[in-house]
């Protein structure tokens, strides 16, 4: 009795223990049926490509558990694994890889390479458009879907697929005759053999419900050859966008040819489609070939065209006329260079648009179309308080007094501190403020620590650092030019889409930069630059008290002046705090082309 007693204990362990898993097994079952992956296997069983279900596989795909451990080490496909045994449990499928957006093309005119013409086809977005629309052409062919209905004394109604003979068989009719059939006949067609048995009282409607699906055969210069699966209705773009397009090194767009039991069905030339949008339609069947033939001769073109590509031709000489068609020049563009590699010389040409008769280009040339423009007028602007035009065409060669002789200044325009902004000029400053601030990130990422406490230091000044960079670069300079010597300022010579301001007269001081309340007061003869400070409520903890700015209104700058000015502005530089001298001197510089092209005070 005492050594039975051990064994029933152990008994009732081993019962609970296969109750605990079989309850596992059946939650483990649960979760999986449950799981995207399982779903995913689902959708995919029920894709017109899914795995035929009479395979050994099943209708999902993924082999079965008994398959998995019966199923011997010859059958299974080279460098297969055996799966680990999972006591009782279906192998799980792999998830299904993220599908990535659709790109867009690169575009040729900022592209760092030259991009050949008709590539722009093939970025994925016909291989994921399968043609699904009504082509009254297709003619119908062995397995398509067709959706018959009849009404009235006989009642019908059913999805028939065409058989082996390329019949449809309908009840009380008999087969119906329908392989190439034009789809725009269809119901014609069903009509006519319906009217030989019902002759009145039934009315009968078909139509193509599904194309057969098919399998193609990609290949030629292509970037993936293969045999890719589609509807018999898609068009040559679908499957060639499947195989990756044209090779753009190797492969032709001119040529493209479809075969059918090895002999041409079709001819295609990509370029019909990309410049007229021809294409022709050509119903596809089990086992055709789509060929691309190899690339044929190429012409480089640029400049002042609208499409900078690499242009592929089918003679090795053509015409620049030719050439030009396709690239499209702008309307500003003169003249045509050719660039063209004889043996181990290159030689070039120029010829005006106007006189290229004769002008022939060759596989492999350069070509580059140019606007050789000289400046007639200038068209400058007035602004501020100006009361004539606020438009002047002068002369190329102008100077600014000529336009300062046409102005109509207002009463209240201050004539004597005229502006001049210029677009080349504000281009200067910010590729200055931009070299600057590269050498200021430099600094700040390579500055070396001697101790651990230094380098945590330098890490917070260098986020710091980085933050203000990127301030910094968003400010946009505003390019103008300093009037200070009245006595030659008049002698500046002007420039298409100059800018000219006339300031209004002011009485009013305008404090700004590193004080607690910056604002505009009135001007006090008697006041300096400390009162005016002093009544904007003083410095801020981060104002450099000893780098003051004054800005006058014809954009001349002084520092620590005691003498101002109605309308001048008082700018407080920030004060640096760094312990490297190469960021301080960086930061320095820095802030004041921010001042001074731009007429503000960044703080740090």
């Amino acid at each position: 009795m005492n050594r039975s007693a051990p064994a029933l204990r152990l008994a009732a362990f081993g019962l609970a223990l296969r109750r605990a898993a079989a309850a596992l097994l059946l939650t483990s079952t649960a979760l999986l049926a449950a799981s995207p992956a399982a779903a995913q296997v689902s959708s995919a069983a029920s894709s017109p490509e899914a795995v035929d279900p009479s395979s050994p596989y099943g209708a999902t795909g993924v082999p079965t558990p008994e398959l998995m451990w019966s199923q011997p080490a010859s059958s299974r496909a080279p460098g297969t694994a055996m799966p680990q045994q999972r006591v009782g449990l279906p192998p799980v499928p792999p998830l299904p890889a993220a599908s990535a957006p659709l790109r867009m093309p690169p575009d040729p005119a900022t592209a760092l390479t030259p991009i050949v013409f008709g590539s722009q086809i093939f970025v994925g977005r016909f291989g994921v458009s399968p043609y699904t629309g009504f082509n009254p052409e297709y003619q119908i062919a062995v397995g398509d879907r067709i959706n018959v209905r009849m009404w009235g004394a006989f009642s019908f109604e059913a999805t028939q697929q065409v058989d082996a003979q390329g019949n449809v068989f309908v009840p009380n009719i008999g087969p119906v005759r329908v392989l190439g059939v034009r789809n725009a006949d269809l119901n014609d067609q069903f009509s006519a053999q319906v009217k030989r048995v019902f002759r009145n009282n039934v009315g009968v409607y078909a139509t193509l419900a599904a194309a057969q699906p098919v399998k193609v055969y990609v290949t030629g210069f292509v970037r993936a050859p293969g045999l890719y699966g589609g509807l018999s209705s898609d068009s040559v773009l679908y499957y060639l966008d499947k195989a990756g397009g044209i090779d753009p090194d190797r492969g032709s767009y001119l040529e493209v040819d479809v075969l059918r039991g090895g002999k041409l069905r079709a001819k295609f030339n990509l370029y019909s489609f990309l410049l007229d949008g021809r294409i022709e339609h050509v119903q596809l069947q089990d086992g055709d070939t789509i060929v691309a033939h190899p690339r044929k001769f190429t012409v480089q073109v640029g400049g002042e065209v609208l499409n900078p590509y690499i242009f592929e031709f089918g003679s090795e000489r053509v015409p620049a006329s030719q050439v030009l068609a396709v690239a499209r020049p702008k309307p500003g563009a003169t003249h045509i260079s050719i660039a063209r590699q004889v043996g181990l010389e290159r030689r070039s040409e120029y010829h005006p648009l106007s006189a290229l008769s004769g002008v022939s280009v060759e596989n492999g040339d350069e070509v580059l179309v140019t606007s050789d423009k000289y400046p007639g007028t200038l068209l400058v602007r007035i602004d501020g308080a100006h009361l004539g035009p606020r438009t002047l065409v002068l002369p190329y060669g102008a100077r600014l007094r000529d336009a300062i002789a046409q102005m109509q200044p207002a009463p209240q325009a201050n004539v004597a501190a005229v502006q001049l902004f210029r677009r080349s000029v504000a281009q200067r400053q910010k590729e200055m403020l931009d070299a600057s601030l590269r050498n200021l990130e430099t600094y700040a990422l390579t500055a070396r620590s001697a101790t651990s406490e230094e380098a945590n230091l330098r890490t917070r000044e260098a986020e710091l650092i980085l933050k203000f960079i990127e301030r910094a670069r968003m400010v946009q300079p505003k390019g103008q030019v300093l009037l200070a010597q009245r006595e030659e300022a008049g002698n500046t010579l002007l420039e298409d889409g100059d800018v000219i301001k006339v300031p209004e007269q002011s009485n009013l001081v305008l404090v700004s930069g590193e004080v607690i309340l910056p604002n505009a007061l009135v001007y006090d003869p008697r006041a300096g630059v400390e009162d005016y400070i002093r009544r904007s409520g003083g410095y801020t903890q981060g104002a450099n008290e000893a780098r003051v700015l004054v800005l006058r209104q014809d954009g001349s700058v002084v520092e620590n002046t005691r003498q101002l000015m109605p309308g001048d502005e008082i700018l407080v530089m920030p004060k640096i705090q760094t312990k490297s001298i190469e960021i301080a001197r960086g930061l320095t510089q820095i802030l004041y082309q921010i001042a001074i092209a731009a007429k503000v005070a960044l703080d740090l």
